[in-house]
């Protein structure tokens, strides 16, 4: 055979099974997500919905509910510095990226701007891209 053994054949056919099987073990432990509280997450989403009954709080239930976000990416080992980059590694497994990136955005306005006015509609439309995450993630129900 060329000058290649069997036993050198053997050695280097189970070198790449093992590379194969280490390969598929480390995409599948990047690709498979911490199984998520669901009840510590429906106690602070229901928490943040108090906000909402007095406008005057809307931007705190916008922010909390970006933060709860950030911490199921974080907890399901999204990576990325910032929670954009989260959100971008995250984007495949969220199926309304629009709307999530619609709460994201709204809230990094309402950190980083002043006099930012929000009507019920920004406030529901950025709630509901959040929570639909929440529920892709395994978050909420």
């Amino acid at each position: 055979m060329n000058g290649i053994d069997s036993n050198t054949i053997i050695i280097i056919v189970v070198a790449v099974l093992a590379l194969a099987v280490v390969s598929a073990g480390s995409f599948w432990a990047r690709r498979r997500p911490n199984k998520l509280n669901q009840e510590y997450y429906q106690r602070r989403w229901q928490t943040l919905q108090k906000y909402l009954s007095n406008k005057d709080s809307w931007p705190l239930a916008v922010i909390d509910a970006d933060k709860l976000l950030d911490d199921a990416l974080r907890r399901c080992r999204y990576k990325g510095k910032t929670m954009g980059e989260r959100l971008v590694a995250a984007q495949r497994d969220i199926k309304d990226n629009d709307g999530v990136w619609y709460g994201h955005k709204l809230r990094n306005r309402l950190v980083h701007e002043t006099d930012v006015k929000l009507s019920e509609r920004d406030v529901k439309e950025a709630l509901l891209g959040i929570r639909a995450a929440l529920k892709d993630l395994g978050a909420l129900k």
